[in-house]
C-alpha cells in the first residue's frame, strides 16, 4: 500500500484527449520515477492497458493489476479521489481565468498593445555589497513558470562601488546575459521563451539602463516597466516608470497594483532564496578572516581542532571554547558571525 498524498497532477496529453488517454498519460508519467504497487485503483479504463501493465510489471518485477472498482471500500476510495480532482480542476480553471483577466487589465493600464502571454520580472539584490545576485522569474496566463526561473551571480568587477551604480551595472549585466543569449539562440524570436513584457525593480535610472542594454542588442521594441517603492519602501505607494510616458501610480485598491506587487514579491522571494544558496556555497574558511580577533594562528587552530570549516560553523559556543586561545567572548563572536 502506498499513499502519495492528495496532490493534483496535470499530465501532458494535449487538448482533446479522452479520459482513457489522459489516464494512460498520467500513469506513464507518474510511475516513470516511482516504484509501482501490485494493485493500482483507477477511476476509468486506461488506453493501451496491456502496454501500461507490461511497463508497470517490468518496473515492479511481478504482475501489476489495474482495477476499476465498482463497489465497496475500493470504489469509495476512488470516488473520494475523483471528488478532490474535480475540486482541484475547478480551482485551477478559476486561477487561470483570473490570471488572464489581470494580464488583460495590465495590458490596458500600461498600454501594451497586446495581452502578454509571458512576463519576466527581474530582481537585483545585494548582501553587504558582496554576493550580488540577479534573479529572474517568469509568469504566464496559467501562473508562475518555475522551470524558467533563473539566478545570475553578478560579477563584482563590473559593478561600481556606489549603490546606484551597482544597481545600474546589475540591471545591465542581467539583461545582457538573459536577452543577449536569447538573441543568439533565437534571432527570429520564434520560440515561446521570449517575454512580451519585462518588469524590473527600480526607478527611472534603472529603466534607462535597461533600455540602453536592450537597444544595444537590437531589442528596443521590448516592453519595459520599472517599479519603484514609495517612501520607506511602502507597499501600496509604488510608482510605475515606462519609456516615453510620465511616471504614474495606481490607487491602493487597484487589482493591477496588487498583481504587480505579487510579481515583484515573488521575484524578491526567489532572489532571497538564491542569495541564501549562494552564500551557503561561497562561505568557506575565508569567512574566518572577517572575524575580529581571529588571526592566522587561531584560524589554523580552529581548522585543526574541528577538521573542516563546516564543523567550525556548526560548533556550539562551548565546543569553540575548547580550542586553544579561544575565550568565551571570542567563541561567542565566532559563533554569531558564522551563524548570523
Amino acid at each position: 500500500h502506498q499513499n502519495w498524498g492528495n496532490y493534483a497532477y496535470y499530465p501532458n496529453t494535449g487538448a482533446g484527449a479522452e479520459p482513457d488517454e489522459v489516464m494512460e498519460g498520467f500513469i506513464g508519467q507518474f510511475y516513470v520515477k516511482r516504484q509501482p504497487p501490485a494493485l493500482v485503483l483507477i477511476s476509468n479504463p486506461v488506453m493501451n492497458a496491456d502496454l501500461v501493465v507490461e511497463m508497470l510489471s517490468g518496473k515492479l518485477g511481478r504482475k501489476v493489476r489495474l482495477v476499476v472498482p465498482q463497489r465497496g471500500e475500493k470504489a469509495m476510495l476512488v470516488e473520494g479521489v475523483l471528488r478532490n480532482a474535480r475540486e482541484s480542476l475547478n480551482r485551477r480553471i478559476f486561477e487561470i481565468s483570473n490570471q488572464r483577466r489581470l494580464l488583460e487589465e495590465a495590458a490596458e493600464i500600461f498600454d501594451l498593445g497586446i495581452v502578454p502571454d509571458r512576463v519576466e520580472v527581474i530582481d537585483n539584490s545585494h548582501i553587504q555589497g558582496a554576493y550580488s545576485m540577479g534573479a529572474l522569474i517568469a509568469v504566464g496566463s496559467e501562473g508562475y513558470l518555475k522551470s524558467a526561473y533563473r539566478k545570475y551571480t553578478i560579477r563584482n568587477d563590473e559593478a561600481g562601488i556606489d549603490r546606484n551604480a551597482d544597481d545600474y551595472a546589475m540591471v545591465r549585466q542581467v539583461l545582457t546575459r538573459r536577452y543577449g543569449r536569447l538573441v543568439k539562440e533565437d534571432p527570429d524570436r520564434l520560440s515561446d521563451a521570449w517575454p512580451d513584457l519585462v518588469i524590473i525593480d527600480g526607478g527611472r535610472g534603472q529603466l534607462n539602463a535597461a533600455f540602453e542594454v536592450l537597444n544595444e542588442i537590437g531589442l528596443s521594441d521590448m516592453q519595459l516597466i520599472a517599479i519603484s517603492k514609495g517612501p520607506n519602501r511602502n507597499h501600496g505607494k509604488e510608482t510605475f516608470h515606462m519609456m516615453d510616458r510620465e511616471s504614474f501610480t495606481l490607487s491602493d485598491d487597484h487589482p493591477v497594483l496588487y498583481f504587480m506587487q505579487r510579481l515583484r514579491d515573488e521575484a524578491h522571494r526567489f532572489a532571497i532564496g538564491a542569495h541564501r544558496s549562494r552564500r551557503g556555497k561561497t562561505m568557506s574558511a575565508s569567512a574566518l578572516v572577517e572575524i575580529p580577533g581571529v588571526g592566522a594562528a587561531r584560524r589554523s587552530a580552529l581548522l585543526a581542532h574541528f577538521g573542516s570549516f563546516r564543523a567550525v560553523k556548526n560548533a556550539a559556543v562551548e565546543d569553540l571554547q575548547a580550542v586553544r586561545g579561544v575565550s568565551l567572548a571570542l567563541a561567542t563572536t565566532i559563533h554569531a558571525h558564522l551563524n548570523e
